[in-house]
């Protein structure tokens, strides 16, 4: 019998984000705590304005809370410098958004080698892990198409060659089946699952998408910037 403790990855601590709108204060997240073992796979629910974009946000590192605290390889990421937590989102997280953020001047390779050339990655072992992770994601021969030449489909999948340039070991997904038909979307999701169990990735998706949340082990339910269990 196997009595280890399971390792954790994302430990978010009393966490509070609330926004400026004008002469009022907009409260997002009102003290929200949550684990996230290694090669967990956890689902974000809630209605719009629930929070899970900006939890999702705040354990990428892409903005820090007003108060509370994210531990991870034994740091504090709310404490760490500016140029720290970039490179730590850099090198362990890939990100997968609902409008895909690709650059529109640069072809499917160029935007999946960029945050390895951002990280300083040679120019040929960057092209070459890209042209490896487009042939997974079912894109080898569209390395040349810029986006406006791809489906939305073929768009995501470009997006998650991207996440996965630089080994990352979490993936933190906002609505990546959003903008997609179900049949798409279905196939984003298996590919996301595969990928997940191929390399234990951890996997933290925010949806709205039920059958979505129905693939994950674990599903926390946001409401009003609280954690409802």
């Amino acid at each position: 019998m196997n009595n280890m403790e399971p390792e954790i990855i994302l430990d978010a601590r009393d966490l509070h984000k609330s926004y400026e709108m004008g002469q009022r204060s907009l409260e997002v997240l009102r003290g929200v705590s949550v684990k996230i073992e290694r090669g967990g796979f956890v689902a974000l629910r809630g209605a719009s304005g629930a929070g899970k974009s900006t939890l999702l946000h705040l354990l990428g590192g892409l903005d820090v809370p007003n108060k509370g605290e994210i531990w991870t390889d034994g740091k504090n990421l709310a404490a760490v410098s500016n140029r720290a937590l970039a490179q730590w989102r850099n090198t362990k997280v890939g990100f997968i958004f609902q409008a895909y953020h690709l650059l529109p001047e640069l072809d499917a390779l160029e935007n999946v080698c960029l945050p390895a050339r951002m990280g300083r990655v040679t120019a040929a072992k960057a092209e070459a892990r890209g042209r490896e992770l487009l042939a997974k994601v079912g894109l080898k021969d569209r390395v040349e198409h810029r986006p406006t030449e791809l489906s939305g489909g073929e768009q995501q999948r470009v997006a998650i060659a991207r996440a996965l340039i630089n080994s990352p070991e979490i993936i933190l997904a906002d609505e990546p089946t959003g903008n997609l038909d179900s049949h798409t979307g279905e196939e984003i999701m298996n590919l996301l699952c595969d990928l997940r169990t191929e390399a234990n990735t951890t996997l933290v998706i925010a949806t709205h998408d039920l059958e979505v949340a129905k693939r994950a082990p674990r599903v926390i339910h946001l409401t009003d910037g609280l954690i409802q269990d």
